[in-house]
């Protein structure tokens, strides 16, 4: 008899299992914690600017996952002005959010402010231009890795048999993208002799101003063979000076940029021979699980350090497809 009660009680037991697994399992213990702990907090993004490509292509991705996890992402937008950017950056000190994700407009300017941050216990993600100070995470390019990639291509345009000429055309000197490409410009040509520096100006990001430089630049050595820049939204006005005075093809313009329609559109109009494109919608997608990770890690701010390098692709005329040439209204 208990055995027959035991034979009985097991196969209730089997039952009961089989209809569970039939019903589905709610992964409860999973998921509750990740979504939960999610829920209701609030992220802070301080731009260099709104309105431009890497800035509205980073938001765009940001915010669809804000929206589908529950969390608040909000817009600090200093418009170019770095006192601007300063002011909300301290003033978020007293607000409390979880995150703030800063786009620094150099080395200097925001890491007094940041260090504030962190001090108040709020973690602090870096992205694509470096303070000084090392945060909870960077998420961008490593800008001496395509300073690198942009000068071996100038070397090898420019080699024996080319007068060996070529222009710098930096961004904002004092920003980290700037300062870690000169690096790698200035190694890399020192190892070539042939390689002649004959122009090494700041455009500061404005397409005009890169282009009366090119004009100059032109003027003086008509024999230019290479140009190496900061960004493609300032290089194409360098490259359109190179178009004006007919030496499309004789100048090489290489530079560096989000992979945008319109980057990759100015190649095909050859204003630009090469970007190396640090792929915004990618960064964007780093840049999201970064923020899931700050926010649900028990860690202090500032406890630790973490870096995530985005990988570069290179662009010219012969691998321009849709996969590398995103535009805004794909990511909304």
């Amino acid at each position: 008899m208990l055995r027959f009660i035991a034979v009985l009680l097991a196969l209730c037991c089997t039952i009961g299992s089989a209809y569970a697994q039939d019903s589905g399992l709610s992964n409860a213990a999973r998921r509750a914690p990740y979504y939960d702990g999610l829920k209701g907090k609030k992220v802070v993004f301080v731009p260099l600017s709104m309105g431009f490509d890497l800035t509205e292509g980073w938001a765009a991705v940001m915010r669809r996952q804000a929206a589908d996890l529950g969390y608040t992402l909000e817009i600090r937008d200093p418009n170019w002005s770095t006192d601007a950017g300063t002011r909300a950056l301290t003033s978020l000190i007293a607000q409390k959010p979880d995150l703030v994700i800063v786009h620094n407009p150099d080395v200097q300017s925001y890491a007094r402010p940041i260090k504030r941050l962190e001090q108040a216990g709020i973690k602090v993600l870096q992205v694509n231009l470096e303070s000084a100070l090392t945060t909870d995470s960077y998420v961008g390019a490593d800008w001496v890795k395509v300073g690198y990639v942009e000068a071996d291509a100038l070397v090898k345009k420019c080699g024996p048999g080319t007068s060996g000429k070529i222009a710098i055309m930096q961004g904002v000197p004092t920003a980290a993208s700037n300062l870690y490409e000169l690096y790698a410009y200035h190694d890399t040509f020192a190892k070539h002799p042939n390689i002649k520096i004959v122009s090494e100006q700041a455009a500061n990001y404005d397409p005009a101003k890169a282009r009366a430089i090119m004009e100059t630049v032109l003027q003086q050595n008509p024999d230019l063979c290479g140009v190496v820049g900061n960004w493609d939204n300032q290089d194409v006005g360098a490259g359109a000076a190179i178009q004006q005075a007919g030496k499309t093809g004789q100048v090489y313009v290489v530079t560096s940029g989000g992979g945008t329609q319109d980057g990759c559109e100015n190649i095909r109009k050859g204003l630009i021979d090469m970007t190396v494109s640090y792929n915004v919608p990618l960064q964007g997608d780093i840049l999201n699980q970064q923020i899931v990770e700050l926010l649900l890690s028990p860690a202090k701010a500032g406890a630790v350090k973490n870096t995530y390098y985005t990988p570069l692709t290179i662009l010219t005329k012969d691998n321009l497809t849709p996969r590398n040439c995103w535009s805004l209204g794909e990511l909304k």
